[in-house]
């Protein structure tokens, strides 16, 4: 993943940050921050002009992020992830809450847990979930482990809210899980 740092705003977007702020206020748990902040990113999804021309450019090598605002509290963070046909993350989970919500294309999202016995740890897959636009889904660790990706044709485009400054730590993946995969 590469990030960019955008510091151009649009009004609607410092509208979203505006509501996003107040529902993490009156969040009083992880989980529960997430259900509201996932109910006030819904409307947002659907408004043209939301992001710049930079803030909706792509990388061919990987998935970009642009960073498009960092609370100065560090309570939440706003980014736009940038995908192109194919591109995936590695399976990982979270530092903190996470919200998503998909504003171009669509993406898959598959969910794993962790297995143990004697012989070692491995994953196993559990949830699919294919987001299309104007969909939104969030969790709060732990057992947020999955790995997403643009599963369409075109340029796929997600909205993600954080529970953690992204400006300072850089991504809000915790730990990269390079598990073998069995059913």
């Amino acid at each position: 993943m590469t990030t960019m740092r955008s510091e151009l705003s649009s009004p609607r977007l410092t509208e979203l940050t505006d509501v996003i702020r107040d529902r993490v206020r009156a969040g009083v748990n992880q989980a529960h921050t997430a259900d509201l902040v996932k109910e006030a990113l819904r409307p947002f999804l659907d408004v043209p002009g939301l992001l710049t021309e930079e803030q909706r450019r792509g990388d061919p090598e990987r998935y970009l992020q642009h960073v498009l605002h960092v609370e100065p509290d560090a309570s939440f963070s706003v980014v736009a992830l940038v995908w192109l046909p194919g591109q995936q993350t590695p399976v990982h989970d979270h530092v903190a809450w996470c919200v998503t919500g998909v504003y171009q294309g669509a993406e898959s999202e598959q969910h794993y847990r962790v297995r143990e016995s004697e012989q070692g740890a491995w994953l196993v897959p559990t949830e699919l979930v294919t987001n299309q636009v104007g969909e939104t889904c969030g969790f709060a660790p732990p057992g947020d482990i999955h790995r997403v990706r643009n599963c369409g044709t075109g340029t796929a485009i997600s909205l993600h809210v954080y529970g953690a400054d992204i400006g300072e730590l850089g991504t809000s993946v915790r730990r990269v899980y390079e598990l073998p995969v069995h059913e």
